[in-house]
């Protein structure tokens, strides 16, 4: 796997930045010439892990979310990065259903929906408390001439 390009984006985890993430990464990772449908995957995920982030690491104030994006051949490893309170539990936390704010409507179903359209989800720790959300999405390129191979 040939990485052809890669991006770093930091912005305040506030929710109007959820949409300019989406769409940012989306953008980015065009010129890898993926299907429409892959695009929209990526653009659902991407949405849910910066609307996790939003919602559930800084639950005390202001806070930054960094967005990695390592753009190969054929296919895109996305990070979502805060340094918010984390999570002890990944396994509890990616349970369909599980939420920690119940009060808020929230449907815990962030990581499901990940899950569902990238081809793999791994958690890891961010420094002391921070999480990491690691996607990785392959894509199915027939012509590789497009990326310039």
């Amino acid at each position: 796997m040939k990485m052809i390009n890669e991006m770093e984006i930091t912005f305040k985890a506030i929710s109007i930045n959820e949409s300019f993430s989406r769409s940012c990464i989306a953008a980015f990772c065009v010129q890898a010439n993926p299907s429409l449908d892959e695009i929209t995957d990526i653009k659902t995920a991407v949405s849910e892990a910066v609307t996790n982030a939003v919602v559930h690491a800084y639950p005390l104030g202001d806070g930054f979310i960094t967005i990695k994006v390592k753009l190969y051949s054929n296919g895109v490893v996305i990070d979502v990065c805060d340094n918010g309170v984390g999570i002890e539990d990944f396994n509890k936390a990616r349970e369909p259903f599980y939420t920690t704010k119940p009060n808020e409507e929230r449907s815990g179903m962030g990581f499901t929906v990940m899950e569902s359209f990238m081809d793999s989800i791994t958690l890891h720790k961010n420094g002391k408390n921070g999480l990491i959300v690691r996607m990785e999405k392959l894509f199915k390129i027939e012509d590789q001439s497009a990326v310039g191979l």
